[in-house]
């Protein structure tokens, strides 16, 4: 196996696919990087048995075909200390890997390709074209409130629905649920998977153009290609909850804001706010909001927001990051703010319908006693 590659075509799917690859590791194959050259194609695989991702880069001239697997954090490291523009010269003898850039030379221990595991793949049960731009937006819409190392481990992932031709993601962690659905319809058949934390993570890392992807869902395993990488992750062998119930439905007050305004004031309460629970309390009186937080240190924080607000008085606390994480992700100037009582969860959107290809968002938020 030989080639040359410009060490700046080599490092972003290098860095892509290093990503995936944990540092710690059970079997020592999977701290590598499986390289394999077909023609001009050069393609780099890593994979942690739950998520795998083939990054594909061509080559400017053929070299000779082979496949073999080098550490991935120090090929990465050895690609970044080269200076910008040199031309790196790989090449395999006596089962090391040599890469050479300029009067720089650096021998790799290797293992064979042939050991490198493999993510199951293959054609999906469903599958479907969709915009780079519009999977990154779901992602990012919802993925903040996907939970971590849960024991319920349904939740530690993206629940992802494709239902009456909507398809539709969504993220909870028992105490706040993130929602966003496509503004367009897709041609599939109905089916619900959870994807993973990790997976759901990387997938959000690759995503940066416009060009379509094309995704495959099976029975065990979600599968995301373009022109520039594969992606496999296995899928969560899981029943998600029903989120419709969680969705406060008959909520009698509802709070129109400007979004950046109550963004800042939230930021600024927050500073005051108990460390461990990060608690706040709002009081709604007639186009008023008044937020307060108030720590162990007898300190305690107050802004007065105002706000389009005609109903009754009401008093209620919730934890203040769940607040800002989907003040963060709304990215309208105006939202709303829907509740019933002090008892019942919030409901949080933007103030008017996405516009054009925006995909339709909600946030609901259970409240906190204090």
């Amino acid at each position: 196996m030989k080639f040359s590659i410009s060490r700046d075509a080599l490092i972003k799917p290098l860095n892509l696919v290093a990503g995936v690859v944990e540092r710690r590791q059970t079997l020592p194959i999977l701290s590598n990087v499986l390289l394999v050259l077909e023609g001009t194609t050069l393609s780099l695989t890593g994979t942690d048995l739950e998520v795998e991702l083939i990054g594909r880069v061509d080559l400017e001239a053929a070299g000779v075909d082979g496949e073999v697997t080098v550490p991935a954090r120090k090929l990465v490291d050895i690609c970044k200390s080269l200076a910008e523009g040199s031309i790196i010269e790989f090449s395999m003898d006596s089962g090391k890997a040599t890469v050479k850039a300029g009067r720089s030379r650096f021998t790799l221990s290797t293992l064979p390709a042939a050991d490198f595991p493999a993510v199951e793949g293959g054609a999906g049960s469903v599958s479907l074209a969709l915009d780079q731009s519009l999977v990154k937006q779901l992602i990012d819409g919802t993925a903040f409130a996907m939970a971590q190392q849960d024991v319920r481990y349904y939740l530690n992932g993206l629940y992802l629905e494709i239902l009456g031709g909507r398809i539709r993601v969504v993220a909870t962690d028992g105490h706040r649920l993130a929602m966003a659905t496509g503004p367009q319809r897709v041609n599939a058949e109905d089916t619900g998977v959870i994807i993973p934390r990790k997976g759901v993570l990387e997938l959000a890392r690759l995503l940066d153009g416009e060009a379509p992807l094309e995704l495959a869902i099976g029975s065990n395993h979600i599968q995301a290609v373009n022109e520039q990488f594969t992606f496999t992750s296995k899928l969560v062998d899981g029943k998600f909850p029903d989120y419709e119930r969680v969705i406060p439905k008959n909520s009698d007050k509802s709070v129109i804001g400007d979004r950046t305004e109550l963004r800042q004031a939230f930021t600024r309460t927050a500073i005051l706010s108990n460390e461990k629970y990060r608690g706040v309390r709002l009081k709604l009186t007639e186009n008023n909001l008044d937020i307060t937080a108030n720590n162990p240190e007898q300190e305690q924080a107050e802004e007065v927001v105002g706000v389009e607000y005609a109903g009754a008085e009401l008093e209620i606390g919730f934890n203040v990051s769940y607040l800002l994480d989907v003040l963060g992700v709304l990215d309208q100037p105006q939202v709303r703010l829907s509740l019933s009582d002090e008892a019942s969860s919030a409901l949080l959107e933007h103030a008017e319908s996405p516009v054009g290809e925006e995909p339709e968002r909600l946030y609901v938020v259970m409240p906190m006693r204090l």
